[in-house]
C-alpha cells in the first residue's frame, strides 16, 4: 500500500455501500465524575493542580503545564464570563430558526478553562464579550448526566 498525496479530486477512490461501525464512547474518569456532579448535585467541578494552582474546567487527570496528577476536585460555582459568542440563525440542516440561538464560550470564574454552551434569557443584540453569566440547570429529575443538564447560561444581575 502506498500513501500518495491526491493532487486531483478525480483521482480519489471510493467504495459505495454501507459500513457498520460499532463503538462505545466513554467520557473518561474525569469526564464521568464531572457530569455525575452536574447530574446529581447541580455543581460544576474543576480539577486543581497542587503544583501550579491552576483549576481546569472541564477537569483533567493531569496538568497540561507541569504534568502533575490532578487529584483535588473543587466546586467552582456556576458563574462565569462570556469570552466570545456567536448568534446562529440557521440550524444544523440549514433551515432558518424561528428564534436565533446564542452559543458562547464561558470562562468559569476562578478557573483556567470554560464551557461552550448556549446563552438564554437575553436578547441576542444585548450580548457582550465580558458579560457576567450564571448556569441554569434543568430540574434534578430531568438531568441525564450530560452537558445539556445545564439548560443555558443567563446574565447575572
Amino acid at each position: 500500500m502506498t500513501l500518495e498525496k491526491v493532487r486531483d479530486i478525480q483521482e480519489i477512490r471510493h467504495w459505495p455501500g454501507h459500513m457498520e461501525t460499532d463503538y462505545i464512547y466513554t467520557l473518561g474518569v474525569a469526564g464521568e465524575r464531572f457530569f455525575l456532579e452536574i447530574k446529581k448535585n447541580g455543581k460544576i467541578m474543576g480539577a486543581k493542580c497542587k503544583q501550579c494552582g491552576i483549576v481546569y474546567v472541564p477537569p483533567r487527570l493531569y496538568c497540561e503545564r507541569c504534568f502533575e496528577k490532578l487529584g483535588e476536585w473543587i466546586n467552582v460555582g456556576n458563574k462565569g464570563t462570556v469570552y466570545t459568542y456567536t448568534v446562529a440563525h440557521i440550524d444544523l440542516n440549514g433551515a432558518k430558526l424561528k428564534e436565533p440561538t446564542i452559543h458562547a464560550m464561558i470562562k468559569i470564574d476562578g478557573t483556567d478553562g470554560g464551557l461552550i454552551h448556549k446563552l438564554g434569557e437575553i436578547d441576542p443584540q444585548k450580548v457582550k464579550i465580558g458579560m457576567k453569566v450564571e448556569a441554569v440547570f434543568k430540574p434534578k429529575e430531568k438531568r441525564e448526566g450530560s452537558i445539556n443538564d445545564i439548560k443555558y447560561f443567563k446574565p447575572t444581575k
